[in-house]
């Protein structure tokens, strides 16, 4: 019998120092499954989000250098934004998995969504979008 689950409808390839702790994140912010993992890659889904997250190769990464707590990487021309129903679970599980997010009191209002900005523990800069109830 096939599966139930939705359509992929949006999906991200992310490359990481530390695959395992970005894609930690991913799963507790997004309240995503891990379907599969290697050496390299690590494949994220659920609700109707894919995301791969792809170890950068070692001969990169040594040059690459992770603050902790991981400096925001603002300078990037890219801010990935993802949908959920609860910001306050999000800041929650940002916090654990090392990652954060903005205080709610910085969080502001655009097309019927609450919006507030933070990061991946690498720094990499995420939008999560709370639509009016």
């Amino acid at each position: 019998m096939p599966s139930a689950e939705p359509p992929i409808n949006q999906a991200l390839v992310l490359f990481a120092v530390d695959q395992t702790r970005v894609a930690d994140f991913y799963c507790q912010t997004l309240l995503l499954d891990t379907i599969a993992t290697d050496k390299t890659h690590q494949l994220l889904r659920g609700n109707g989000i894919e995301i791969v997250v792809h170890a950068i190769s070692p001969r990169y990464a040594r040059h690459i250098t992770i603050e902790q707590p991981p400096v925001p990487r603002d300078g990037t021309a890219f801010k990935p934004v993802f949908v959920t129903d609860d910001l306050e679970r999000v800041k929650t599980a940002a916090k654990i998995t090392g990652g954060h997010l903005k205080p709610l009191k910085q969080a502001w209002q655009i097309r019927g969504a609450t919006v507030l900005d933070g990061w991946d523990p690498e720094g990499n800069i995420v939008q999560f979008r709370q639509p009016a109830s």
